[in-house]
């Protein structure tokens, strides 16, 4: 599915992003990419799909080399790349529905993309998105009128209607609650396996990592330092990745852990397609 061979960057100001990153990924696999801020994995998961051009080494997708790829190749390529960003990247005055519509337009020619004129297959789509996200009731609200959970929520339906067969995943938590971080998580990998699509999630929350991937990769000064199961993270191994740190829960702080066990027991029946 992907295999990255030797992948370097080097940016422009001289500093070095990744450093001979080898790595595969399967069809139908989960794996969450970890690591301190610099450690390359947001130009990782850009050199897949070029938004981010990588200087050294190859990337290969269903088996054809992505970094020889022509302009046009390259376009028709990403239509197969869904791609799930942090600040949403939404159209703030457009509708729910068009901005998941968006996700069709590589599909559809100039002047239908130009005046948002879909195929009524694409349309019926994006109904069945939103309802499998729990979004169907807001199809017509404008973008600025969401939550951040709704909005990341109407992030993926459009990654998902490009019908990708590899989801690149860029912090979908970050600027989350802790709750609503666990729901978007939880359907990213829902609708992963679903559609038996390979997945690649860069995360700063570890402990998401450990509870929804099927394999964590972590990445030091754009090298890969663990690649392994969510289980073998243990103290050492965080150390190897993050530096010296006291992995456990502060003993000085019994209110906050209170609060996480708190946010674990409410969440534990939450229905996987509901709007936050």
């Amino acid at each position: 599915m992907l295999r990255l061979e030797a992948l370097h960057k080097r940016y422009a100001t001289g500093e070095v992003a990744l450093t001979g990153v080898d790595l595969e990924v399967p069809k139908g696999q989960v794996m969450a990419l970890i690591g301190p801020s610099g450690a390359g994995k947001s130009t990782l998961i850009r050199c897949v799909n070029r938004l981010v051009p990588p200087t050294g080494g190859r990337i290969f997708f269903n088996n054809e080399d992505v970094t020889r790829l022509s302009s046009r190749k390259l376009l028709k390529m990403r239509r197969q790349m869904g791609m799930i960003f942090q600040e949403f990247a939404l159209v703030e005055r457009l509708s729910v529905m068009e901005n998941v519509l968006s996700g069709r337009l590589g599909y559809v020619g100039f002047w239908r993309s130009f005046l948002r004129k879909f195929p009524q297959s694409d349309i019926d789509e994006a109904f069945r998105l939103l309802k499998r996200i729990g979004l169907d009731h807001m199809v017509d609200k404008r973008a600025d009128e969401l939550s951040g959970g709704q909005r990341q929520r109407v992030g993926i339906a459009r990654a998902l209607i490009q019908d990708p067969q590899l989801l690149l995943v860029d912090e979908p938590t970050a600027s989350l609650d802790p709750k609503t971080s666990r729901q978007i998580m939880r359907l990213i990998c829902e609708l992963a396996h679903e559609r038996n699509l390979a997945c690649v999630i860069n995360i700063h929350d570890v402990p998401l990592a450990k509870m929804f991937a099927q394999r964590v990769v972590g990445l030091r000064l754009g090298e890969i330092v663990y690649d392994g199961t969510p289980e073998g993270l243990n103290d050492d191994v965080l150390t190897e990745i993050y530096g010296e740190e006291d992995w456990h829960i502060n003993k000085y702080a019994p209110k906050a852990a209170q609060q996480e066990s708190s946010w674990d027991e409410e969440d534990t029946e939450e229905p996987a397609a509901m709007a936050s």
